[in-house]
Formats: C-alpha cells, structure tokens, sequence
C-alpha cells in the first residue's frame, strides 16, 4: 500500500494544476448564537476569482434533459481560463433560482454557501473526477431547499461522478442549521467505472448556540455518525483512510477527519491557524486561546460558545481585521510603512532571507487580493424571499462596503454583473473598490478613515432601513409573493447603484485631498518614530573626521 501512495504522490504532482489554494476565510453561527436568532454565514474570497453577482432563473425541464457541467467555473472571468464543459448528468425537473459568482453563495430558499480551500494530500486528487467544488455548489443550490438537503447532493454526486478538485471546505446554512462540510478527492486510481465512491467527505452540524470558522485548514475531527442530526459522511470516510494507511484505529485511537486527509496544512506555520485564533477570541476572548498553540500537541476547538451574542455587524468587522491591537497588528512595524499600511505582498521563496525561507508574513482576515466577501443570514421567521439576505462587498474587506442582496432578487445591475479583474473596465463596480483600495495604500492611516466614514454612513443607513424595507416585503409576499420579489430586487439595485456612485465620488475625494502626498494642501510629512527608524536625515550629517 505504500508503493500505491508514493505513486500516488508523483502523478498528483503533475496533475494538481487543477484547482487553486488562494485561500479563504468562512465563519459559521448557529441561531441561538446570533442576537435575533439567524443562522450566519461568511466568506472571503481571497484571489483572483470572478465576482460578477448573476441570477441564474430556476427552470423546468423535460424528462429526460442533461444537465451540463462545467471545469474553471470560478475563474470563468479570466482570460484563457473560461468555463469548459466536461460533461453532463441528468437534469432534474426543477431547479430553483440560485446566484452566480465565484463560489456561488445562495438560492431562493435562503440556503447560504460559503468556501474555503484546504487542499488535503496529494495522494487523493484525482483528475477523472468530474465534479469541482463551484459545480457541486451549483447543483445544490438548484435542487437543495436546505442545509442537509444540499450536502446530501452534493455528496452523492460527488460519490457517482467523481470528485476533481482539492480538499474543500463549505459553510452552508438554512434558516434553522448550520453545517461544515469537507470533502476531498478518492486517489488517482479511481475511474468513473471502478466502482467505488469518487470522493471522501465528511459534515458537522454546530450546535445551534456556537459559532464555528475554517481558514485553509480541515477542521473536522470527531465522527458521531450514529447520530445523523449532527453527523453525515461518505461510506469511505474511515476505511479510504485504512487503506491508505493514514489511520490504524489500535495505534491513533478515535478517527479524526483531520488528522487522516489533512495533517500538514498548507503555507507557513501559522497561515491558518493564527486566523482561527483570531476569529474564536474575538467571538469568546473569555476562552485565552494561546496564538502559538502547537498543533502537534493541540487543536482550538472545533466550535465555540460566544461569550455574546453575534450580529451581522460583528461579522463584518471580523471580515476587515488585520490583528489590530494585537502583537501581530500588521498596521505596526517598518513593514507597514509611513503610514500604517497592513497589506503585505506575496514573497517569492529566492528572495526571502535565509532565516526564512519557509515562513512568511503574518496572514490577516482581510487582504487586499480579494475578489468579493460576504456575511449573509438566514431567518426562519420570515419567507425565504426575504428571509434570506446576503451582504455583498466587492474587493478588499477593509476597503469596501457591504450592500443587502435578498434570495428573492431577480436580477443585479449590470456594474455587479459583469466586468473582470483581468482588465480595466470603468464600468465595472470591482474596479471601483479596487481603485479606492489601492490608491488608500499610499496613505492608509490617513485614507482608511475616509473610507470608514463613509462605510458607516452607507451600511448604517441600509441597517436602519432594514426592518421597514422588510415589513413593506412581507405585506406584499401576502399578497403575491413575485410583487414582494420585484421589490427586493429594485431595493436592491436602488441601494447596490447608491453604493457605487458615492464610492466613485469617494475615489475623486481621495485623489484631490491626498495629491502629491499632501492632506488638503497641507504638508503632513512622516510620522517621528518612522523617521527615526529610517536614520531620517542623517545623510546630511557630516561624518566625523
């Protein structure tokens, strides 16, 4: 069997071009968690994906029909990585409405999705798989009406038509539950006719007082599967791991998902973990998680009990941290610059300095390389159409501002629906946030708080007009539920189209009052500790003879 794994390992090293380890960041809260009792999910999209939001109309379809499946659907705005059609498998008779994006994120029944990327061993892709983690997101949103309903889907498809892509992590919730849900691919030996199943995955369901989060590393441990309100998981999910000799339950014990497919995470030592450190101590800081916890020893906890209950706002604000206050605050330091900047690059291996070589920069929450982030809730007290509601911000976290998009919205405006990050298109809402985003870099201290200003002003107004919009929804929903719909979408576009004029007037606003490094014409100069740091003027000393 280990011959089976050693090459197992050198034809993945060829064939793993296929899927991306950008990496992401989701949190998960479960209903009692939450101050007025939703379900909550988020994510992070983080790299260069497509974050064009398109309605994708439910249909009806005729005995018989195929549904056709896509490869590189989450890249499908990139030039020379469009979509391609690798197969298809039966259609169902109906499917709902669902949205389209990168990681598509949510239908009309208020069934939520986020995504992270863990990657897992080498040893189980499988390049036959004909299912990639964004194709399984679409299917379930087309047939799911919940949570369990779309990992069920998912899963089984996974198993019949194999699973193509890297170890993935999704956070799905409905209006009552809230799951994580890891799968990963069965080896490169297994063919659409060996069979066996074609994936190996796992889910968890939180307890409906915790909340939960996952950041480019497999989470789930513990297996309870004689207990399936809680529990769900391949048929293979322990016996694929004994076979691979990656578990022997006489020396390991109880089977942790885990440590079986994902033991070495990817990136530098503390890329994921850091974050669950960061996003479990904002939710419950009465816990005293150790930042440098030693995953050889011990894990954080799957889930926690907050120490409060957490609103959409405290999600957003989670979704913009880069360690603030803390001793890892990417705003401190000589590599933050002048002016406090917490964006760091990626850094080439050849150029990094010896001592260093397999660390990296400290891996915040919010990075300026993202495509599109969101927090998104699901209420059972409300109809799906309005229950469900996704705040959408394109680009950076930090930088942007996050606009109310319902499940029962019809259409987005064309500035959020087309467009792409591989060209410049001032049409575009992507390019708009991503030019205030940039251009706040060369004085972020000073630019940043322009652009609180004017998140606050915009997300609060939409807060303060959410319980009225919503009562004026649910009047109409009882009287036609499409009349309810057509006024979530034009409440929508009104406020996603209000959003991108007064980014564009905030991008003018920053491009006049910062001119030539200037504040309003006056000079500001460089904060003293930075210039001391930098010897500032001390080539005009003359040198001692």
């Amino acid at each position: 069997m280990k011959v089976i794994a050693v090459i197992g390992i050198c034809l993945c090293i060829v064939t793993m071009s296929g899927f991306s380890v950008e990496a992401c960041t989701t949190m998960l809260v479960g209903k009692d968690a939450s101050v007025d009792g939703s379900t909550m999910v988020t994510h992070t999209c983080d790299g260069n994906y497509d974050a064009r939001v398109r309605v994708i109309p439910g249909q009806d379809f005729e005995e018989g029909a195929m549904a056709p499946v896509y490869k590189d659907l989450c890249h499908d705005s990139i030039p020379g990585k469009e979509m391609k059609q690798a197969g298809e498998i039966p259609q169902v008779k109906h499917t709902s409405t669902y949205f389209n994006v990168g990681y598509p994120f949510m239908n009309e029944h208020q069934v939520i999705i986020g995504e992270d990327t863990f990657s897992g061993r080498d040893e189980c892709f499988n390049d036959q798989g004909l299912m990639m983690i964004e194709m399984l997101q679409v299917f379930a949103l087309q047939r799911a009406k919940t949570a369990r309903e779309a990992i069920q889907v998912m899963g089984e498809l996974a198993e019949k038509y194999g699973y193509g892509d890297g170890g993935e992590t999704l956070t799905i919730v409905d209006g009552n539950e809230a799951w994580m849900f890891d799968i990963i691919g069965p080896g490169p030996f297994w063919t659409p006719d060996s069979g066996k199943s074609g994936a190996v995955w796992a889910a968890v369901r939180i307890p409906d007082d915790h909340v939960s989060m996952a950041s480019n590393r497999s989470r789930i441990g513990t297996l309870d599967l004689n207990n399936p309100d809680y529990y769900m998981a391949s048929a293979n999910v322990v016996s694929f791991a004994e076979e691979m000799e990656w578990y022997n339950k006489e020396k390991d014990g109880e089977f942790l998902f885990w440590k079986a497919y994902n033991p070495d995470p990817y990136g530098a030592p503390y890329y994921q973990r850091r974050r669950e450190w960061r996003v479990l101590s904002l939710l419950a800081p009465s816990l005293n998680l150790d930042p440098y916890l030693d995953p050889e020893k011990e894990q954080y906890p799957f889930s926690v009990k907050p120490d409060k209950k957490v609103s959409v706002q405290d999600l957003m604000t989670i979704n913009r941290d880069y360690y603030e206050g803390t001793e890892f605050d990417l705003t401190k330091g000589l590599a933050a610059g002048p002016f406090a900047c917490p964006n760091r690059y990626p850094t080439p291996k050849d150029v990094k300095p010896e001592y260093a070589k397999d660390t990296d920069w400290e891996r915040a929450i919010s990075i300026f390389r993202c495509s599109y982030s969101f927090v998104a809730q699901a209420r059972n007290w409300l109809p799906p159409a309005i229950g469900g509601v996704l705040w959408f911000g394109e680009d950076a976290p930090h930088s942007t501002c996050y606009i109310p998009v319902y499940s029962g919205v019809l259409e987005m405006p064309r500035p959020f629906s087309s467009g792409s990050r591989s060209y410049y298109d001032k049409e575009s809402a992507w390019w708009a946030f991503d030019f205030v985003s940039n251009f706040a870099d060369l004085k972020f201290s000073y630019m940043i708080q322009d652009i609180k200003t004017v998140q606050q002003e915009l997300e609060g107004q939409f807060f303060a007009m959410q319980p009225g919009i919503e009562a004026g929804a649910l009047k109409l929903y009882e009287e036609d539920p499409q009349k309810a719909k057509v006024f979530l979408t034009n409440y929508t576009k009104n406020m996603a189209m209000l959003t991108l004029a007064r980014w564009r007037a905030l991008a003018d606003e920053l491009i006049y009052k910062y001119n030539d490094g200037y504040v309003n014409g006056k000079q500001v100069g460089y904060p003293t500790e930075w210039l001391e740091t930098v010897d500032y003027g001390k080539t005009n000393v003359v040198p001692a003879k």
